[in-house]
């Protein structure tokens, strides 16, 4: 995804299927076929081997600390793990995947 402008940049979750996420939420692309970033409660990573625009996750790892945001915690992960397609336009990331489902990110700067 780094020939289409994700990478080297932070991008905040702001909605999960069009409605705000409030809890801090982050996704980066630090290396080819590699996606990482905070969780509301846990640093994560995963590999990415579909190419643009395609959006494919496998070996979804993260630290194991608890906090009150946990729930929102999982159902970022979940929903990230169904994502099936990326759209990158300036500073808006959206993922999305065939059952209509969407997630919303925002460079940060």
């Amino acid at each position: 995804m780094s020939a289409y402008g994700a990478a080297g940049k932070t991008w905040r979750l702001s909605q999960i299927d069009g409605a705000p996420f409030s809890a801090a939420a982050t996704l980066e692309f630090p290396a080819p076929g590699k996606i990482a970033g905070q969780a509301p409660c846990n640093a994560y990573r995963a590999e990415t081997t579909a190419p643009y625009p395609w959006f494919d996750t496998t070996g979804l790892s993260s630290t194991r600390k608890v906090c009150p945001e946990l729930l929102e915690e999982t159902r970022f992960l979940e929903a990230l793990q169904t994502m099936g397609e990326a759209e990158v336009t300036g500073d808006v990331l959206i993922l999305r995947n065939g059952s209509g489902r969407e997630m919303l990110f925002r460079a940060d700067g």
